[in-house]
C-alpha cells in the first residue's frame, strides 16, 4: 500500500490530520521531525540553533530516503519544508492541505493551548515575516502536490474523511 504524505505551512494541522486518519483506515502515521529528533536525540528547534538550517535539511534528505525504503501504507505528516526533499514523489501520494494565512494564524491564535503552539513555531513570532514565507511556499506546494485539501472551515475529521474518499477515486 502506498503511503499518503501530507504537506503544507506550519500549523495548517497535518498532525492532527494523520492522527484522524488512522481511526479511520487500517494504515500507521508518522510524523518525519518526530523521526528527526529521535535520530538527533534532541529537538527540532536545538538543531537548528546549534547545527543551522542546512545541517536539519540534510536530515529531512536522511529521513526522506529511509521513508522511500522502508516505509509502506503509513500516512506521513511533514515538517513545513520538508516538500523540498527530492524524489519525495517516490515516498508517496502527495497532498497539500492548504488554507489562507490568516486562517492558520487565526486558528493557532484561538487554540486553547496557542501558547505551546507559537512555542513551537517561534518564526510566526514575526507575522509579516511568517506571512512572506508562506507566500514563497504555496506556488513550490502546489507543483509538488497530487492532490490538494482545503482546509478552512472543516474540522480534522471531515478532513480526514475527505482525504480517504480522494484517495479511493485515484
Amino acid at each position: 500500500m502506498k503511503n499518503i504524505v501530507l504537506i503544507g505551512f506550519m500549523g495548517v494541522g497535518k498532525g492532527s490530520i494523520a492522527r484522524a486518519m488512522v481511526k479511520k483506515t487500517a494504515m500507521m502515521a508518522l510524523d518525519t521531525d518526530d523521526v528527526i529528533e529521535s535520530i538527533e536525540n534532541r529537538s527540532i528547534k536545538a538543531i537548528f540553533a546549534t547545527e543551522g538550517e542546512e545541517y536539519f535539511r540534510n536530515l529531512e534528505r536522511k529521513v526522506a530516503r529511509w521513508l522511500k525504503k522502508k516505509v509502506t501504507g503509513t500516512i506521513i505528516s511533514t515538517g513545513g519544508g520538508f516538500y523540498k526533499v527530492p524524489a519525495l514523489k517516490k515516498v508517496g501520494t502527495i497532498i497539500l492541505l492548504n488554507a489562507p494565512f490568516d486562517t492558520i494564524y487565526e486558528r493557532i491564535v484561538a487554540h486553547p493551548d496557542a501558547a505551546k503552539k507559537f512555542k513551537k513555531r517561534p518564526l510566526f513570532k514575526d507575522i509579516d515575516k511568517a506571512r512572506a514565507l508562506y507566500e514563497e511556499r504555496l506556488p513550490q506546494y502546489l507543483k509538488v502536490a497530487d492532490m490538494v485539501i482545503d482546509v478552512s472551515d472543516k474540522t480534522v475529521d471531515m478532513i480526514a474523511k475527505e482525504i480517504i474518499k480522494k484517495g479511493k477515486k485515484r
